[in-house]
């Protein structure tokens, strides 16, 4: 088996497995509850097959498409990503008290999703070039403003979830740079010190994290979500009490399809299925990892492990919620949970990775010479010649033409 080929048919079955596991579960965890109200029991399963046949589609062009190119089109998207997120502030649909989707006919998009790829794609392409930062200073300028600047804008949504998304990829993409653990752990600081204000300026943010401290204190209100969440994962015994036969997704348990579908799953498939989707995150992890560590391409690199951060990161995020390990920050499943922005960028980002997979092993002769100090490539040609010619000794080459003038006297 060729290099890469391993991690990308893992890729490829995890990706498509999960999504086609989220399609399932969407329905079951809609069906009963839109029949009750008497509305239509497939609306959000034929409405989340359109964003999946997006999304594969996307998938599909991003594996067959170079990945280096993502690297030239860094600040286009970095400035679309930035021009919707000020559009949605002003022209966004406005859901449960936050603005966060933009209309595009009968569907909707979340501007927000589209920034974490596009700053995964931005940081490493500008780490790629440089060296990594060595000073809070040098963290701070560009990546940190940048960084920042975003996080400003998704915060007024408001959207935490995806700020913390955010970090925990920029994080993943610094250390895969080489960023020593002291600059990172003093930006790491500072930025949960913005988080934790963020939380306290904001009434709901604030009982949130304090029902994640006791969320019995408050069981009919902040404090709800949490303990319906654990009841559905812990009800489900060993092997649940089967696909659509869960009860706590029929107006007990909030947002059951989306930020809440884990419960979901453990209720119906018990800690058998539960284990099975949590297995399959690691699977994914390890071979996004085995491709960001094989990538000799530094962008690359920096790239596959950003990725992976995102999709891995945001799964870990939403089981500790659920499990009641973490408050509830609004990060959806991914590939799982219903949520058409967020299974199309998902989709895109393993297509990504399944390219740098397939590309690893033809970047060594395209990684910067860092010796010339200008970042350009080497030609291995001119590089052997010139070896050759270090390696002959001016003795060897006054014995060669001295034995030449001998032969022709003879």
């Amino acid at each position: 088996m060729k290099k890469g080929q391993l991690e990308s048919h893992i890729l490829v079955l995890v990706t498509l497995g999960l999504t086609a596991f989220g399609l399932v579960m969407v329905y079951s965890a809609t069906s009963a509850p839109a029949a009750l109200g008497g509305g239509d029991p497939i609306f959000y399963l034929k409405r989340e097959a359109i964003y999946a046949l997006i999304g594969v589609a996307l998938l599909m062009v991003a594996s067959r498409t170079d990945y280096r190119a993502l690297r030239f089109l860094a600040p286009v998207l970095m400035l679309t990503s930035l021009g919707l997120c000020l559009a949605v502030l002003a022209l966004g649909q406005q859901v449960n008290g936050a603005r966060r989707w933009l209309g595009v006919g009968s569907l909707s998009f979340q501007p927000s999703e589209l920034a974490k790829i596009s700053l995964a794609i931005w940081a490493a392409a500008y780490l790629a070039r440089r060296p990594a930062p060595k000073t809070l200073k040098e963290l701070a300028r560009p990546i940190g403003l940048t960084a920042g600047l975003f996080a400003g804008l998704i915060l007024l949504e408001p959207d935490l979830g995806t700020v913390i998304a955010i970090g925990i990829v920029l994080g993943a993409i610094l250390i895969v740079s080489g960023t020593p653990l002291r600059v990172l752990a003093a930006g790491g600081t500072i930025a949960f010190g913005l988080a934790m204000a963020a939380i306290w300026i904001e009434p709901y943010r604030r009982a949130r994290f304090f029902s994640f401290l006791n969320p019995g204190q408050d069981p009919q209100g902040a404090g709800y979500q949490t303990l319906q969440g654990i009841l559905g994962v812990g009800s489900g015994g060993w092997l649940g009490v089967g696909l659509g036969h869960g009860v706590l997704k029929n107006n007990y348990l909030p947002e059951a399809h989306t930020d809440m579908i884990f419960a979901t799953i453990g209720e119906e498939l018990g800690l058998l299925g539960a284990t099975l989707l949590i297995a399959a995150y690691v699977v994914f992890a390890y071979a996004g990892l085995r491709v960001a560590l094989h990538c000799r391409d530094p962008f690359g690199k920096r790239l596959a492990a950003g990725l992976t951060t995102l999709i891995c990161g945001q799964a870990l995020i939403n089981l500790a919620a659920v499990l009641g390990l973490a408050p509830l920050t609004g990060i959806t499943l991914p590939f799982v949970s219903y949520g058409g922005s967020s299974l199309i960028v998902s989709l895109a980002s393993a297509g990504v990775l399944l390219n740098i997979a397939g590309q690893r092993g033809k970047t060594r002769a395209q990684m910067p010479d860092r010796s010339r100090g200008d970042g350009r490539p080497r030609a291995a040609v001119a590089r052997s010649r010139r070896g050759a010619r270090s390696t002959r000794r001016p003795r060897d080459v006054r014995r060669v033409a001295g034995s030449r003038r001998g032969a022709a006297r003879s």
